[in-house]
């Protein structure tokens, strides 16, 4: 069998629920809103693989510092994270993965840098994806924490720990079994994710679709000073809401005060829908939008 420090795969993925719980056989950790990534590294080698097989080590130059943590090979499961006022910001994190010339990487990397969120450790010198949990927690704690590198906080209780995040308005936390083992290539219901997600009624100003396609997109706005905002769009089944939509009054122009888009069926400002996300961004736009239900449809 090929070594595993040698070999191309894609990291453990999680299940999700929809509400916080608490149990002896799970220990649970806060879910950082960056990009999951494994790093490959020894005294001689430095490589990061995103989830998706992309090789994104030249993209973060700070991140090669990992080297002087380790004496043999080692491979490491985490999150590459962008911190603002003290918290995870993934819009932060988007303005380093935009950048694609050198020079400009390693001046990001100096006014703009990530840290490297670890979580679990697959291999040192050899596999260790046949352990618990608990037992590469272990391996993983000996390796300091350092501006560059720190090892995710562990929490026994995923109900207090999730309040917290509401307060402090974090993405969410993860709960995974303590004696699991390590499945690559798999989504395994022994690590859970449980979003910190918000809901808001948006204006549905307006759709499109395509007659091969299954799904209606639905532009959605906001009302702010008597003026409407695009705030994104969010893809319906056609099952479930074209028909609805073939009834709402039509406009000639669109409503939005900041989007236009003449392949789009522009509607008047009469109906809302129930939408879930995670967050707004800077510029106002839903991140992760959800439909959920139309709001005052007779």
């Amino acid at each position: 069998m090929k070594d595993l420090f040698f070999q191309d795969f894609s990291p453990m993925l999680l299940s999700e629920a929809f509400k916080p719980f608490t149990s002896e056989s799970y220990l649970y950790e806060l879910k950082y809103d960056g990009i999951r990534a494994l790093v490959f590294v020894s005294p001689k080698s430095f490589k990061i693989m995103s989830r998706n097989h992309q090789d994104m080590t030249l993209l973060f130059p700070e991140l090669k510092e990992i080297q002087n943590l380790v004496s043999d090979k080692v491979i490491f499961d985490g999150e590459i994270v962008s911190f603002k006022d003290n918290k995870p910001n993934f819009l932060e994190l988007q303005k380093r993965l935009h950048v694609k010339k050198s020079p400009r990487i390693m001046e990001m990397a100096n006014t703009h840098p990530v840290v490297f969120v670890c979580f679990d450790i697959l291999y040192e010198k050899k596999s260790l994806v046949k352990k618990s949990l608990i037992d590469r927690k272990k391996i993983l704690s000996k390796y300091k924490n350092t501006s560059f590198f720190f090892k995710a906080s562990i929490f026994d209780d995923g109900i207090k720990l999730f309040q917290k995040v509401k307060k402090l308005g974090l993405e969410g936390i993860v709960a995974k079994k303590k004696d699991s083992l390590y499945e690559i290539n798999e989504r395994t219901s022994d690590w859970i994710k449980i979003k910190n997600l918000q809901r808001e009624e948006f204006y549905i100003l307006g759709y499109s679709y395509h007659e091969n396609t299954p799904f209606v997109s639905l532009y959605l706005g906001e009302e702010r000073k008597n003026t409407f905002y695009f705030v994104g769009k969010v893809s319906v089944s056609k099952k479930k809401i074209l028909s609805v939509l073939k009834k709402m009054p039509k406009r000639k122009k669109s409503c939005f005060q900041d989007f236009h888009d003449q392949s789009v069926i522009y509607l008047s400002p009469k109906y809302r829908s129930l939408i879930e996300f995670l967050e707004k961004s800077s510029n106002g736009k839903l991140r992760h939008p959800v439909f959920l239900n139309l709001v005052d449809f007779d």
